[in-house]
């Protein structure tokens, strides 16, 4: 059985499909994909692969987080931490000595 998160992204992908008045067609010859394939995704039997919604969302303008809806909290938290991360592992000792001193600033 798939998700809610599935059956909103299959509503939503027919939904814009509507409003840029493409049939599913349309949408399949410009994806390189079979009209039966865009039916699928429409109804929620086939999930999008990640290529498929980037073309898609170039097709009609959209953005993928508008396509695919906000991150979840968990994850945009240790997306968060991962990037912060990442960005100190370039800094030398005295450079994050003097970030830490800056933290302790914003919230003693």
């Amino acid at each position: 059985m798939k998700s809610n998160h599935d059956m909103e992204l299959a509503k939503r992908v027919r939904q814009i499909r509507i409003d840029n008045h493409l049939t599913q067609d349309q949408v399949a010859k410009a994806l390189n994909a079979t009209p039966g394939y865009i039916c699928n995704v429409e109804s929620g039997r086939t999930a999008m692969s990640l290529r498929m919604l980037v073309y898609f969302a170039k097709l009609t303008g959209e953005s993928l987080d508008s396509l695919v809806g906000s991150i979840e909290k968990d994850y945009q938290a240790t997306a968060l931490d991962h990037d912060i991360l990442e960005a100190l592992a370039n800094f030398t000792t005295e450079e994050k000595k003097k970030l830490l001193e800056t933290i302790k600033i914003w919230k003693p």
